[in-house]
């Protein structure tokens, strides 16, 4: 089976699904993704996937008379910088506060994959380190100019022009993007599914 349910609306875990060969199918999943109070990033991010993938799941079972015929795939990525949880940023000026925290330092980085197939729901986690070079004022202001930031957790996308900034990576390049491959492929194979290159699973 090559065919997954994505409930994410990132353009980027569609492509790393898509570039592994999978013909993937966007169904929503709205939730509130407010963190708790003091909730540690790593609780925070996993709790996302499972409660993004259990209302996908829902919404399924409330417009069809049949469970999924696909796995239905869910993910959540946010930034810590000193176990504080940092989102997208609201605006401009936010964006360039983001990053003069991140700057010179390392931050994690956690992804949350999570997926429901025939009536049994697994999660994994994976943790990223990411140090950033010390950054310019210019440097900040050129990157928050060029928009990229504002959909981003952390300000930064390490495919594009944020990229520039990672000094090292302890950890998944595709889990920093938001879906690590590793994981993914390992979740899906413990399903009994067959995993690039589709060979059965083992």
């Amino acid at each position: 089976m090559n065919t997954l349910y994505l409930a994410s609306g990132s353009p980027r875990r569609r492509e790393i699904l898509e570039n592994l060969g999978y013909t993937v199918i966007r169904i929503p999943a709205e939730i509130d993704e407010t963190p708790s109070a003091n909730e540690p990033a790593a609780d925070y991010v996993q709790r996302m996937a499972r409660e993004k993938n259990a209302a996908a799941v829902a919404q399924w079972f409330c417009g069809h008379d049949a469970p999924p015929d696909c796995p239905i795939l869910t993910a959540d990525t946010t930034v810590a910088h000193q176990n504080h949880i940092l989102g997208k940023p609201e605006h401009a000026g936010h964006a360039a506060e983001i990053l003069s925290l991140l700057s010179g330092t390392t931050h994690q980085v956690f992804t949350a994959v999570c997926v429901y197939w025939q009536g049994e729901t697994r999660a994994v986690l994976q943790q990223s380190d990411v140090r950033f070079k010390t950054l310019s004022a210019a440097e900040i202001q050129a990157y928050t100019d060029s928009g990229e930031p504002m959909d981003k957790a952390g300000a930064y996308g390490i495919q594009g022009l944020g990229g520039v900034f990672v000094e090292h990576l302890q950890g998944s390049f595709t889990g920093v993007m938001g879906l690590p491959v590793f994981e993914t492929a390992e979740l899906l194979r413990g399903f009994g599914l067959a995993v690039p290159p589709f060979a059965k699973a083992v």
